[in-house]
């Protein structure tokens, strides 16, 4: 297995930072890592997901959405819609590198999005999400009430949350009210895996029900029994991966290369 660099040209012509997970085989299909609310590419999650989803044979790679970490783009405003077409163009950019993502994975808020970029990926043909909200109010309840005044306010303000600072503008909050993660879910129409801590502190249980009982089947639900939103325990990352691995098994496009030719009684080869 081997990391490498993979960026590419986000919106507006800034560039985009991201990472390769490369299998040491022939991967048998390519997988998009979108990460949480206040992560990155190289939080816990991503990085422990994406290198054993390597190990089992499928390739990642994740990246830093715009204003995250070590994009051009940081200190940019908070923006769930360009959350969302950096997904659009990171799938445009493996495929043009000849690694077209088949598996679209979202951690938290990258899970809500994700479900909202995959109506226009035609390729992806499975969505897992991970501890995704169903709506954007727990976004709201991790800002002090003086923080969202001032947004209100002043148009926008740069708020701590989980020890870092985002700056977020008064159309982020105007414009998530309009959007209908339900709704997308609904209209998904390809394989989905919610999977969701029962005992997350962050984004309730209850999201993922909503997630689950919105889409229409094929459709599949593991509880991660005591993991955290932020999958800070390795083995429940380890866990996560593996189930991914196997779900998505059934959805990953079969290469003829990797299937064994067996020679039959008449000297004639055949699958």
């Amino acid at each position: 297995m081997a990391s490498s660099i993979f960026n590419f040209q986000g919106q507006d012509g800034y560039q985009l930072s991201g990472y390769l997970e490369t299998p040491e085989t022939t991967p048998c299909g390519w997988a998009i890592f979108a990460h949480c609310f206040t992560c990155g590419k190289n939080s816990l999650a991503a990085v422990h997901i994406s290198r054993a989803l390597a190990r089992a044979g499928i390739g990642v790679m994740r990246f830093d959405f715009s204003g995250v970490s070590t994009t051009e783009r940081e200190g940019e405003a908070i923006n769930f819609a360009a959350d969302v077409e950096d997904l659009k163009l990171a799938g445009h950019a493996m495929t043009q590198a000849g690694m077209s993502p088949s598996l679209l994975i979202g951690h938290s808020l990258g899970g809500s999005a994700a479900l909202v970029a995959a109506e226009t990926l035609a390729d992806i043909s499975a969505i897992v999400t991970i501890a995704a909200p169903a709506d954007f109010q727990h976004i709201l309840s991790l800002l002090a009430p003086e923080d969202v005044e001032a947004i209100y306010r002043d148009g926008e303000a740069t708020v701590n949350i989980a020890s870092r600072k985002f700056l977020i503008r008064r159309t982020f909050i105007e414009s998530i009210d309009r959007i209908d993660i339900e709704e997308s879910v609904s209209l998904l129409r390809r394989p989905l895996l919610v999977m969701h801590g029962p005992n997350d502190q962050v984004v309730g249980i209850d999201h993922a029900s909503r997630l689950f009982i919105g889409a229409t089947h094929r459709k599949s639900f593991v509880s991660l029994d005591t993991a955290d939103h932020l999958l800070t325990d390795h083995a429940d990352s380890q866990y996560v991966a593996a189930t991914i691995a196997a779900w998505a098994s059934r959805y990953m496009p079969r290469k003829v290369d990797d299937i064994p030719q067996v020679e039959s009684a008449h000297g004639v080869s055949a699958t």
